[in-house]
């Protein structure tokens, strides 16, 4: 095929199939029918003589065509957009435009709340999808413009701009009248006292995994989850115990039916960023989302 047979508007169907995985919300999000989606996504099909997604449960799955031509097609339209857009205003009162963030599932408990009522405020057309993506794929993502913004402890994330939010730690949460909190130790002491609990993990959160490795527990996990947001109720209902930031932590203590223990381990604070790239620094959105983001959880 060549180029000048392609119609750029496929390219941007084509784009935004890959990053909703459904051609109905990719429909959606270009101000499309679904019929007109279909038919784009057939002329394209025709074209570059590939199915390029298939039937999945929930919407559609790339083919490993589509997987190669995906960084290629939307690193290009990034481009061009910035290009067309240099110099230009955004206006975030008017704006209908949807940003696409990385987020682990406790990331979004903690910055998404706060950061939908300031939006409501200063852009209430402005829409977020959170794209959550293994850790050596953001960078990546970030630099073709698949995602505008990665927020997390990503030390792996290298040769990306980032500002610190804040400082996190990991801590014990356990419930409230749990008979351990009865005659809690110190120092040494507590360490031993913890390596006796047992614990739920949280396999996508290898960094808990981590501590409980340094506590010499990892042999005392009684449940392994793939999620935070089932914790809560897990912790509540039994004498199991989870680590977990202390920031999430604290939200869960607040109602009186949590309780924290501070581990007794050193270098266990760690900054949690908003990481974006260089490549688009200066374009507007990013500019003012940037700006919205750190004066929120910046202080």
């Amino acid at each position: 095929m060549h180029l000048d047979t392609v119609d750029l508007n496929l390219l941007r169907l084509f784009d935004a199939v890959y990053a909703a995985r459904s051609v109905s919300r990719a429909a959606e999000r270009l101000g499309l029918t679904q019929p007109a989606a279909s038919q784009g996504l057939s002329r394209l099909r025709a074209l570059i003589h590939d199915p390029l997604f298939m039937r999945a449960p929930g919407g559609v799955r790339p083919t490993p065509k589509a997987e190669r031509l995906a960084p290629a097609v939307a690193s290009a339209l990034a481009t061009l957009a910035l290009a067309l857009g240099e110099g230009a205003v955004f206006d975030a009162a008017t704006s209908q435009r949807c940003f696409r963030l990385h987020m682990s599932d406790i990331g979004e408990g903690r910055f998404l709340p706060e950061l939908m009522v300031a939006l409501r405020e200063q852009a209430p057309g402005v829409r977020l999808e959170t794209l959550p993506l293994p850790r050596g794929e953001i960078a990546d993502a970030l630099d073709a413009g698949r995602i505008d913004f990665a927020f997390g402890f990503l030390p792996m994330v290298q040769g990306m701009r980032h500002v610190e939010l804040l400082r996190d730690r990991y801590v014990v949460l356990l419930r409230a009248g749990h008979p351990f909190l009865r005659r809690l130790p110190t120092g040494a002491k507590l360490r031993q006292a913890l390596r006796g609990l047992e614990y739920v993990a949280v396999r996508s959160h290898g960094d808990t995994l981590r501590l409980l490795q340094r506590l010499q527990a990892e042999d005392r996990v009684r449940l392994t989850t793939e999620h935070f947001t089932v914790l809560p109720d897990i912790v509540r209902a039994t004498d199991l115990a989870v680590v977990m930031p202390r920031n999430i932590a604290e939200g869960f203590a607040a109602g009186g039916d949590y309780a924290i223990v501070e581990p007794p381990l050193t270098g266990r604070a760690f900054p949690v960023s908003l990481h974006w790239s260089r490549r688009f620094e200066a374009e507007p959105g990013n500019v003012w989302l940037r700006g919205v983001v750190t004066e929120v959880f910046g202080r």
